[in-house]
């Protein structure tokens, strides 16, 4: 290989007939998308056929990490995982953080692409350039740690790393999770329900072959500036982390409460990560190689925290929740929590440690069962129907025990696994009226109204309502690190959360071809390297040099395949739209008369279309695939263009 930091080498893996094969790609494909997203959406749309069944032997699961992975990069612990989603029909990638995806990267591989399906339940063992395919038939049903702790007692070693689907993902709950390291998720778009699917339980990896670095020093030169400057840079992450943010967007109107129905969640600090690290946290983990520990560790047994005011849980004497697990974030806190209206912190966090116990994607879960509470108190909802289950907003009860019926598949429990979108289809009447979803994902816990071109990436992001692959508008309301990092780029004014103006979307386009770099080359988005830095680490790992634009190119390049995957597939630019409710405006509180209006909205999506060089209907011209480099590698494939 003329290119450092990549082995040239993707192992495929085939389960229907046991075969594997080595594919080693060009130089051209490495330096052009790096890995992760745009690598896992080129292979998607070369191999996998128009049409597919998500839940077929036909689809590909797709293991990709970047360049950066087995750099010992800080923040470089991270890896994505990509099929076509059995949720929305969209292409399905998300990154997980953890230790899986250095030591897979040390295995000698950059990628590994599953096909097939097993006739029983499997799990691969990948150490350097071996390959097995073993029997998982002793793991079905058991929990996240259990298999992990099996596997590695089984293959005595206890540095062995896993990913897995969880029983919600053997149950084909539509949006299960793939679990790493127990606690990290691949979460959105169901893709543990593709790995159960496969009958593959597990893929357990041990490596010890160090990457081939072009030149060490830059990328040491730029891990030395992140040790020297983290603790003011990520200051927020390092204190708190993400609970930290659940009063601040409380007092905005900003944290999703009752089904995104209601501006105000009035216990919000029964449910707040200030309350979390004066009780039931012990300890904050971190992933591989990073200095932050951004990432909370809780633990519980019969405690009663007399002396909080706000620990008033029925369930105090009942529940244990367990380390090994890890801890809420925030997208758990409100998704569980506020967006159910539930403000028992024990029960919050105990339905999350099942989230990663089973392989649930906690944001798709705690908001299709606040749209089912929302259902039960309209009237959609029947006894009948539910089998007797009638969840209510507010009850920590009835949120639990939904949480255990999708996992398991158990009842009503099926329907709620297949989503909110599917589930309002299934009700019939109004419910759609009351759904919050895009593509058929449903929205992470940030409020459109609050972030108005957060809102429009809810509408265009390939995978649906997405926060990640996104713009979190009040990063660039004022002077401060967001401003001064896309100046590297062009320089902006500080804009309003409420504009939409053709300048803001232009920020977006930057902003967000950023984010799709970063999950394609793949790092944490929570580290603040600039993209200067992401081209020092790249120029010394691979031996090419990168500009800050040309990494920017990257991203896009990412964004047009998935796009061209999406099409494919049959979407339309009627599909990027955002949920009729957080358009509307809250009568009281802080964002009272805040609206998105449909005229607002189309101006700025598509004039973000032009940006993108796509048609007025969402479609990618000849000219802007020439111009991104990719008719060459795209030459072949099933695709449309403008």
């Amino acid at each position: 290989m003329a290119v450092g930091g990549v082995w040239g080498k993707l192992l495929h893996v085939d389960l229907t007939d046991g075969r594997q094969w080595i594919e080693e790609p060009s130089d051209e494909i490495y330096l052009k998308l790096l890995g992760g997203r745009a690598m896992a959406a080129w292979l998607l749309l070369r191999d996998l056929p128009a049409g597919a069944d998500p839940l077929g032997p036909e689809n590909l699961l797709i293991f990709a990490p970047g360049i950066l992975q087995g750099s010992n990069l800080p923040g470089a612990g991270r890896h994505g995982v990509a099929a076509k989603s059995p949720l929305t029909g969209a292409i399905a990638s998300a990154e997980a953080g953890g230790w899986w995806g250095h030591e897979f990267k040390r295995t000698g591989h950059d990628a590994l692409i599953v096909h097939g399906k097993s006739d029983s339940p499997v799990y691969l063992w990948i150490k350097d350039g071996e390959v097995e395919i073993r029997s998982a038939e002793h793991l079905s049903g058991k929990d996240t740690a259990d298999v992990e702790w099996a596997i590695q007692g089984e293959l005595d070693d206890k540095r062995i790393r896993v990913s897995q689907c969880g029983i919600a993902g053997e149950n084909l709950v539509l949006y299960a999770n793939v679990i790493n390291d127990i606690n990290r998720a691949a979460g959105r778009g169901g893709l543990g329900a593709v790995m159960g699917s496969k009958n593959l339980r597990a893929v357990a990896v041990r490596g010890n072959q160090n990457i081939p670095v072009t030149t060490r020093k830059r990328v040491t030169g730029v891990s030395k500036w992140l040790g020297d400057n983290y603790k003011t840079k990520a200051a927020s992450f390092v204190a708190i982390g993400t609970p930290g943010n659940v009063n601040s967007l409380a007092a905005a109107s900003a944290l999703p409460t009752n089904n995104f129905q209601d501006p105000f969640f009035a216990e919000h600090k029964s449910i707040s990560g200030q309350l979390m690290q004066e009780t039931i946290l012990i300890g904050r983990d971190t992933c591989q190689a990073c200095p932050i520990s951004c990432k909370q560790v809780v633990e519980y047994e019969n405690e009663t925290f007399a002396d909080s005011p706000y620990m008033r849980s029925d369930f105090l004497q009942k529940l244990k929740i367990s380390k090994e697990y890890g801890g809420p974030e925030y997208e758990s806190i409100a998704a569980l929590g506020s967006a159910c209206g539930v403000d028992d912190f024990i029960a919050i966090a105990k339905a999350n440690e099942q989230t990663a116990r089973y392989g649930l994607d906690s944001i798709s879960l705690g908001m299709t069962i606040a749209f089912v509470m929302e259902c039960v108190g309209r009237g959609l909802l029947t006894a009948e129907q539910t089998g007797g289950f009638l969840p209510r907003f507010g009850s920590a009860a009835d949120m639990m025990q939904a949480v255990e019926m999708i996992a398991h598949g158990e009842g009503f429990g099926v329907q709620m696994g297949q989503g909110s979108k599917r589930l309002a289809a299934w009700i019939g009447g109004d419910a759609a009226d009351y759904l919050v979803e895009v593509k058929g994902q449903e929205l992470p816990m940030h409020e459109p109204r609050a972030k108005h071109a957060l809102g429009v990436g809810y509408a265009v992001a390939p995978v649906g309502a997405d926060h990640m692959m996104n713009m979190h508008d009040t990063g660039f309301a004022q002077p401060g690190e967001g401003l001064e990092r896309v100046a590297e780029i062009k320089r902006f004014p500080p804009m309003a959360f409420n504009d939409l103006s053709h300048q803001k979307m232009e920020l977006f386009y930057h902003e967000v071809n950023r984010k799709h770099m970063l999950d394609s080359a793949v790092i944490c988005h929570f580290l603040p390297y600039y993209p200067s830095h992401v081209a020092e680490v790249l120029g010394g790992l691979t031996g090419h040099d990168y500009t800050p634009q040309e990494l920017l190119a990257v991203g896009e390049r990412a964004q047009t395949l998935c796009r061209l995957f999406n099409l494919r597939e049959g979407f339309t630019e009627e599909d990027d739209r955002m949920p009729r409710r957080v358009m509307k405006a809250f009568k009281e509180g802080p964002l009272a008369g805040v609206e998105i209006t449909q005229e607002m909205f189309l101006n700025a999506r598509n004039h973000w279309y032009g940006l993108m060089g796509w048609s007025e209907a969402g479609v990618p011209t000849a000219e802007r695939l020439q111009s991104l480099e990719l008719t060459e590698i795209l030459d072949g494939m099933e695709f449309v263009t403008a």
